[in-house]
């Protein structure tokens, strides 16, 4: 069965080619004008991914994408024509796995949906990780901590496995940014710093993520690993 994607855009050019492009590649596509048909189809249509813009009239992607996250973790990609950081960054705190800068390639967005469905998929040789009190279990995309699952997005889910793979290990920030993506591409390396702050927050009270200033990231199991 193809992957359905939900793509929300009020320009309809953006819309019929990128369609136009998701379709070839065997995609099932769906659309809408505007953030709160985006948010309508979500709820109706349950899309494996959403393609979502950032500047819309009356209720823009960023709302939309803050009303998804308190309902579901499907993954999101963010369309956005604006380049300053601290704009990016607002999505990918809100929960966004990704992000594409207008005006971007039809075939680039093809290849980022792509790339994020493969981390849903979950892939991997090894396919339960287990840190202290800290399971991670890429066949069902669970992580859980003293048996308690913890919802996670797609990013932050592969951030986790990443740095659960080798505890203790430093991972800088374009280590995380390639494993993520699966290939190096033009995103800069502080956007991993806003998932590690939304991991933080769902794995609290637990300290699992160090900071290693200047260097990266490394994981322990919180006390248990002391």
């Amino acid at each position: 069965m193809p992957k359905k994607i939900l793509l929300v855009d009020d320009e309809p050019e953006i819309i019929e080619i990128c369609r136009d492009y998701l379709k070839a590649s065997a995609f099932d596509v769906v659309t809408a004008k505007d953030g709160a048909q985006g948010l309508a189809a979500a709820r109706r249509e349950k899309p494996d991914l959403i393609v979502l813009d950032w500047m819309m009239p009356e209720m823009d992607g960023i709302d939309v994408c803050r009303a998804i996250r308190r309902e579901s973790d499907v993954p999101i990609i963010m369309l956005t024509a604006r380049v300053e950081e601290t704009d990016k960054l607002i999505g990918l705190e809100l929960g966004a796995d990704d992000y594409i800068t207008k005006p971007f390639s039809p075939r680039e967005l093809v290849a980022r949906v792509k790339v994020v469905l493969r981390r849903v998929s979950g892939d991997s040789a090894a396919e339960v990780i287990r840190v202290g009190n800290v399971s991670l279990d890429r066949t069902h995309f669970e992580v859980r901590i003293d048996g308690q699952a913890i919802q996670l997005t797609p990013t932050e889910f592969e951030i986790m496995a990443t740095l659960m793979s080798q505890p203790g290990r430093i991972f800088s920030r374009n280590q995380l940014l390639n494993a993520v993506h699966g290939v190096a591409f033009e995103s800069y390396e502080r956007a991993i710093d806003s998932h590690i702050r939304n991991l933080r927050h769902k794995l609290e009270p637990g300290e699992f993520i160090i900071t290693v200033h200047g260097v990266g990231y490394k994981f322990h199991a919180g006390q248990e690993a002391a």
